[in-house]
């Protein structure tokens, strides 16, 4: 692939990324997809470069003086125009005049918070933090949770296949690879010795603290990363109801279900009006997912003032609906992967103010049954993980007990 192709590829894309309609990783897989004449070294390029421009978006597009896709590619690479803008007949034509004057000037201004952070200016307002919005911008290790055997026996079947990992600080439950991993080729992973999911996630599982003979409901599941986990923190006794309103979301559980051998899973659209006597009733709650944008930095671009409002008031929705299905010395299990306040603390406080019958499940204590690490929170009623306090995702978790 001409070196100038390889720019064009990265405009294209990033030209349809910034209209902020679908996730960036779709994006790029339907691009690389549709195109399979390109070779890995150039896909490889192209993705580095788009996600890099995808992460620095805020201050080229500062720098540019424009949110056209051309002006901030020609800002990501002006140490090497010559052979970006090069008019060859599968590249980027060449610069125009006006880019040319446009790159004489050299204006040294300083960056605002909101720039600096990588964050747009709206949520930067509720963040308020240019080292989280920092953390948040780096890319995350892989994370992997065992499954149905010890940390020390998964550990040995991936030194045996020459894959190194070591034990996340918190979750002893988890492994961490810093290096690139090809799940294709590591039979661990295929045979069901480990699957992948974010310390805090499975740091959230363990505080369900769920036993085989709760009822219990895993509600919103999404991807069922939690359901999965509690399967596994259960050793395969017991039974879990899955719910997702999603019918697509519950049919992609199936086949992690088959992969990793869990059979006390039951994957349900629907909750029964008769069901009111849940042990452990876990909102994995639909929220902003800014906890996330390691992972997926463009998200914090296609969310909204409005979607935001949405999303809180859903939270509340849920919440009530959870006050009606947990028996008395049952639990409501509240998480986000947010970092917003008005996502968690806020949302718990409004609640915990209409139900004087709830009264909050000191973290620390379940904590400190499944980890020895130090409990990472000032609050026990409350826990915020994030990339500075944990090294982990932005989690939030509250645990809520109804008085008998």
């Amino acid at each position: 692939m001409q070196n100038g192709a390889r720019y064009q590829a990265v405009l294209e894309l990033i030209t349809e990324i910034f209209r902020d309609m679908k996730p960036a990783d779709g994006i790029i897989n339907d691009y690389l997809r549709a195109r399979k004449y390109i070779g890995s070294k150039d896909r490889r390029f192209i993705t580095e470069l788009t996600w890099q421009i995808i992460r620095n978006r805020m201050k080229l597009t500062f720098d540019a003086g424009s949110n056209q896709p051309r002006r901030i590619l020609l800002t990501a690479v002006r140490d090497r125009l010559d052979e970006v803008f090069d008019g060859s007949p599968y590249g980027l034509a060449p610069l125009t005049d006006e880019e040319k004057a446009w790159l004489e000037k050299n204006d040294d201004e300083v960056y605002p918070d909101y720039v600096e952070a990588e964050c747009p200016e709206w949520l930067f307002a509720k963040i308020k933090n240019v080292d989280l919005c920092k953390a948040l911008n780096v890319p995350a290790p892989a994370d992997f949770r065992v499954n149905l055997h010890s940390r020390g026996e998964v550990l040995r079947r991936l030194q045996s296949e020459g894959i190194e990992m070591a034990p996340t600080p918190y979750s002893p439950l988890g492994l961490r690879c810093e290096q690139r991993l090809a799940l294709g080729n590591c039979m661990a992973y295929q045979e069901g010795w480990l699957e992948v999911q974010d310390e805090a996630s499975q740091l959230a599982a363990l505080l369900c603290d769920v036993r085989p003979e709760h009822k219990i409901m895993d509600f919103c599941c999404g991807a069922g990363g939690k359901s999965l986990a509690l399967a596994h923190l259960l050793g395969n006794q017991g039974k879990i109801l899955a719910h997702d309103v999603n019918a697509k979301r519950l049919e992609a559980i199936k086949p992690r279900l088959q992969r990793l051998g869990i059979k006390n899973i039951e994957l349900t659209e629907l909750v029964a009006d008769s069901d009111r006597d849940f042990d452990r009733f876990i909102i994995d709650a639909p929220c902003s997912g800014t906890g996330t944008w390691r992972r997926a930095p463009d998200g914090k671009f296609r969310l909204s003032p409005a979607m935001l409002e949405n999303l809180t008031r859903t939270q509340s929705e849920i919440l009530e609906k959870a006050v009606l299905k947990v028996k008395a010395g049952g639990r409501i299990i509240y998480i986000t992967c947010s970092v917003l306040a008005e996502e968690n603390e806020q949302i718990i406080d409004k609640f915990a103010a209409a139900h004087p019958e709830f009264a909050p499940v000191n973290l620390r204590q379940i904590w400190e049954k499944f980890t020895e690490a130090p409990y990472p929170h000032r609050s026990e009623k409350m826990l915020r993980m994030s990339p500075l306090t944990t090294g982990t995702d932005g989690f939030f978790i509250a645990v809520l007990e109804k008085c008998a």
